[in-house]
Order: C-alpha cells, then structure tokens, then sequence
C-alpha cells in the first residue's frame, strides 16, 4: 500500500475519481443518474435502514438540483455505484461531514432496491474507503448502523470498521425505538489489511 503519512494539507475533494473493482465501477453521480436513483428514495425499505422520516413524496426536482451541484463540492465526494456488466447505476457512496482539524469523514452508502445482499455494498464500500485514506489522506472515517440492519454491519465489518459503542434509542421509527451503532476504521488498521481483515487474522467482531 506504501507510506501512508502524508502531510496536512487540505484533501483534494475537487477531483472526482473513477474507482474499478471487480464487481462494480465507482464514478462521479451526476444529474443524469436521477432516474435510476429514484427508487432509493421511492421505497419504503431503504428509508427505514437509513433512518429518514417520510416527509412526503420526494421531490425530484430538488433531488436533480442537489445531484447537479455535487461536482462543486470542495469538502465531501459523492460517487455513484455502477454495475460494469449491465452500465446500471445502482446506488451511491459518500464521504461526508469532513472535519480538517481532525483530518476525518462519515461514510454512508445506499443502494437501490433488489441489490442488497449481491456483495455490491462490500465492495463499493472498499473501494471509497481506500480511497479515502490512500488518496485524500484521512486518518478516521465513520458511520451510525442502526440495529434492526445486521446485513449492512456484516458489511461494514468485512471492510474493516470497528464497533464503537451504542447510541441507545437513536432512532424513534414507528412507534420504536431504536439502537444505532458507531463504527469507525482508521488509517492504520486500513493499511494493515487493505479493507480485508480477515486475511489477517484480526477480523472484526
């Protein structure tokens, strides 16, 4: 992987790369990516794994005008996720809520509905985290899984991230209340296993 110290200057969040795995092609999203996007926002299920309240029918109009605008921002990257075999766009990945003195990022991922569980998640995920630490020279990058989506942890852990602690009844969803899970990877740990840990010997529990 090579020396992973870099100095502090600030992440060139500007660039938006390509990403190539073996399953899936990370790329900039664009406005052009709406449609095939509108069904992560459309239904039910992937609202209730990312924790966002209903407010009504989407509207996409606001949604082609947040897409149009992400090739503009200095301070987080938004790729969509790509299946190289059919060229759908079936989701997205995004590092987010940078903060530079602590030289940081959240992560989040969703996919569209009828892909979860195809390894495309673990993937992509993989692929935007390296990134992350081996290009943009982060030191932590973060995420909130709730409790009633062990499938999305699964994942996670299989990239690297490490349960935190318990944010106890963070989510009110229906009636219930639910635990979110914070989970982090670090620069170190990265570099060690390159997003496997369990080629080493030390996967995540």
């Amino acid at each position: 992987m090579g020396d992973h110290v870099r100095d502090a200057s600030r992440p060139d969040f500007l660039s938006k790369p390509s990403l190539r795995g073996d399953q899936v092609l990370l790329r900039p999203v664009t406005v052009d990516d709406v449609p095939a996007l509108m069904p992560m926002f459309l239904d039910a299920e992937a609202s209730r794994l990312t924790g966002s309240h209903d407010d009504g029918v989407p509207d996409e109009g606001r949604i082609r005008t947040w897409y149009d605008s992400r090739r503009e921002q200095d301070d987080r990257l938004d790729l969509a996720v790509v299946e190289p075999a059919s060229g759908n766009v079936v989701g997205e990945v995004v590092l987010n809520e940078w903060d530079p003195d602590n030289e940081s990022c959240s992560f989040r991922i969703c996919l569209v509905p009828g892909t979860y569980g195809s390894g495309l998640g673990t993937e992509a995920t993989r692929l935007i985290v390296g990134y992350g630490f081996e290009e943009l020279g982060l030191h932590r990058i973060s995420l909130e899984v709730y409790a009633f989506n062990p499938r999305a942890r699964r994942a996670y852990e299989k990239v690297g991230f490490v349960a935190e602690g318990v944010l106890r009844d963070a989510l009110l969803w229906e009636g219930e209340r639910v635990d979110a899970t914070v989970m982090s990877i670090l620069a170190p740990e990265w570099f060690q296993h390159g997003g496997r840990p369990e080629n080493t010997g030390h996967a995540s529990v």
